[in-house]
């Protein structure tokens, strides 16, 4: 079972090409390790399968904590957050510099609930697009 385990967790940060499928973070730019999150939380009968996972840096995957929905703060409506499996995050996201930019109600509503444009984040970010490493140049059309 535990090389079960290992195996999904390789195809997981394989797929995800090592960056938060969220906030589209490199692992090897942030001090604290990646989670492999469940996207449907098992709180909410979210299954351990390839298909509910998804790779998270620590700021996304504390924000996300088991929540599935939020209210868009354009709007005020109760909307559902981004799911990676199922959504293509171009059509949800955009970078203005180094804050992310909801094109959505999806992408507004994410970036609200998992504080992507924290102060800090948005700080290191700035830092990383300054070093001409941030965003991601090549994401897999199975990310974007």
């Amino acid at each position: 079972m535990a090389k079960r385990r290992a195996s999904l967790r390789e195809r997981v940060w394989s797929r995800a090409e090592s960056c938060c499928e969220y906030c589209r973070l490199p692992h090897s730019y942030d001090p604290l390790p990646f989670h492999v999150e469940h996207i449907i939380s098992k709180k909410h009968r979210g299954r351990t399968a390839k298909g509910n996972l998804a790779l998270s840096c620590p700021g996304c995957n504390l924000g996300k904590a088991s929540n599935i929905a939020g209210r868009d703060p354009e709007t005020g409506d109760l909307t559902r957050l981004f799911h990676p499996r199922t959504d293509h995050w171009s059509e949800h996201f955009v970078w203005d510099g180094p804050e992310l930019v909801g094109m959505t109600a999806i992408g507004r509503t994410t970036i609200q609930v998992l504080n992507i444009n924290d102060p800090e984040r948005v700080r290191l970010r700035n830092l990383l697009i300054g070093l001409g490493v941030f965003p991601p140049e090549r994401m897999s059309a199975s990310q974007s």
